[in-house]
Order: C-alpha cells, then structure tokens, then sequence
C-alpha cells in the first residue's frame, strides 16, 4: 500500500480516482440514468466535481446515489478506509481506523459498517456446478472458552458457511442449527449438481441426498481426511480459522444484529484473495453505488453496542 499515492491525501485526486471506477465511459445522471445530457458545473460559487442533468435538470457529483452520499467526511479518508479494510485479512478495528484517520470512534465504527455495507453482495449467485466439490459446515461465534466443551451458551450466534474448493464461500447467520434451518440455506447457495462435504452431524444426510453425491467424515473419531485426501471439510475449516481469528483478536465483540454484515466482509475478501489489494479495493468501491445507510438505521440493530 502506498500511503503516498495523492487519492489519500487530495480531494481532488480522490474523486478523479472515484469517477474513473464508477463512470468508466463518463458521466451518467443518478437521478434518470441520461448519459449523454449532462454538463460539468464550473461556476466560482460551485463546488468542484458537479454535474448537471439537462434532462432532470437536477445536479449531482460521484458520491450521489452511495454510501458516501452527503458523508461530512473527506473523501481521501474514505478510500483509505476501504483500502484499509479490503487489504485486512482478519480486518481493522474500529479503534485503529480512528487513530489512523484522525475522525472520532463513533464516526470510524460507522465508516467501518458503510464499507461492509459495499463489500456485501446482496443476492450473490450458487457456488459449485458439475464436478466441484462444496463444503458445508457450522460454526459459533461469542461465549466463554470454558462452556465451549460442554453446551452452547445463550450468547452464542450460529454461523453456517458453503466453500466451493478453490472457489468462493457463503457464509450466513442462522437462528438454530437443524435441518429444516439449514436445507433451504444449502440448496439456495449450493448448486445440487455438486459433490458434497460434510462431517457426520445428522443434519446433512437427508439435503445430502438432493445432490449429485455426499460424503462425510466423522470428526468425533478423529477422522478428518479419507478416500485419498478427497473427502474432507478442512477448507471451509480454515475460512472459519481466519473469521473466529478476525472476530476474537481484531472486533472481540461483534452484536447479533451486525453479524451479517462481519461475514459479508470476510467473505469479500476470500472471495477476492486471488486479486491484490488494490484492485480489491477498487472490487469493493464498486459495491457502494445504490446502497444507503444511515446512522440511526445503523444504530439501532447495534443496540447499545459500538464493537
């Protein structure tokens, strides 16, 4: 990351850099959708980076129709957060964003859920197809060490994630783990055409049956590869690795009513570990066009709690 580059520091050089990515081929009016009827604002008194529709006769700049629409934060701020976040592997802490961009907590822990926001795909598409292999498994987020062994504690949240090997994961908070929760989760996400991996909980048999085969491991017997090293979940055990790392050493505190938008973020980045960090950046600052969120709508799903 080159924190010299001017798009971190000019107001200017940042919106130039934002045109680029959002209007490749120019301009286009957020409010209509004209392309061709639109004119740069160049006034003494207009404020640089405004364009005005002929159409709707309406003004509007790049941020309009985003999250970072009538943000009071500076722009430059904005991209080095999201660059930040994209480059992260187990994320940025509220608290560290606000020391390295001179804003307050509250408005860093806002940031932070805006950019989650932008990293999270909103209908994201079936992993796996003919001759791919998915791999299904549960995990729980929160609670005491000590209860871990033995039940699960009240305060724990249940997280179901899908990885296709050498593909892309879905990852989704769910109220109860059984299989009238996780069926339609699986079906949705997983294409039925592919072999399945599971370990031996009595969950996955029956949604097992409606693909193209099903396999499992049995962890309790200290099983954990067989048929060659073909059957196995141990990557969708390591992206559990880098999210329970993520959440315990970087957020340590993550409220149920943000959860989602925590795995959308981790899933951003796995899904995009083969690009380098600018250009997911770059993936990530493509995500903030026609999404909005405000401060009170963040606010209360957190409840009382800032993590």
């Amino acid at each position: 990351m080159n924190l010299t580059d001017p798009i971190y520091s000019d107001d200017d050089k940042a919106r130039e850099h934002l045109e680029a990515l959002r209007w490749p081929t120019g301009p286009f009016c957020p409010h209509c959708g004209e392309v061709e009827a639109i004119t740069k604002l160049q006034g003494k008194s207009t404020r640089p980076g405004v364009y005005k529709c002929r159409s709707c006769r309406k003004p509007f700049s790049v941020t309009v129709g985003t999250l970072f629409e009538r943000s009071h934060i500076p722009l430059p701020k904005w991209l080095l957060a999201t660059h930040l976040m994209s480059s992260s592997k187990k994320g940025i802490s509220a608290h560290q964003l606000h020391r390295m961009l001179g804003v307050t907590y509250k408005s860093a822990w806002f940031m932070a859920h805006r950019i989650r926001e932008a990293m999270t795909d909103q209908n994201p598409g079936p992993i796996g197809g003919g001759n791919k292999v998915v791999e299904v498994d549960e995990t729980y987020i929160g609670g005491k060490a000590k209860n871990r062994a033995y039940r699960v504690p009240k305060e724990k949240k249940a997280v179901v994630a899908l990885v296709e090997r050498e593909g892309e994961v879905r990852s989704v908070q769910v109220a109860k783990v059984n299989a009238k929760t996780l069926r339609p989760i699986i079906t949705k996400l997983a294409s039925r055409k592919s072999a399945l991996m599971t370990d031996e909980s009595p969950i996955y048999p029956k949604v097992g049956d409606e693909f193209a085969s099903h396999n499992t491991v049995n962890h309790s017997k200290d099983e954990y590869v067989r048929m060659g090293g073909f059957v196995h979940t141990n990557t969708v055990e390591n992206y559990f690795s880098i999210l329970k790392r993520g959440i315990n050493g970087i957020y340590q505190h993550v409220s149920e009513g943000h959860l989602n938008r925590y795995l959308g973020e981790f899933d951003f980045r796995y899904n995009n570990r083969k690009i380098n960090d600018s250009e997911r950046t770059e993936e990530a600052l493509r995500g903030i066009e026609g999404k909005r969120l405000t401060y009170r709508r963040t606010d209360q799903k957190a409840a009382s709690s800032l993590s």
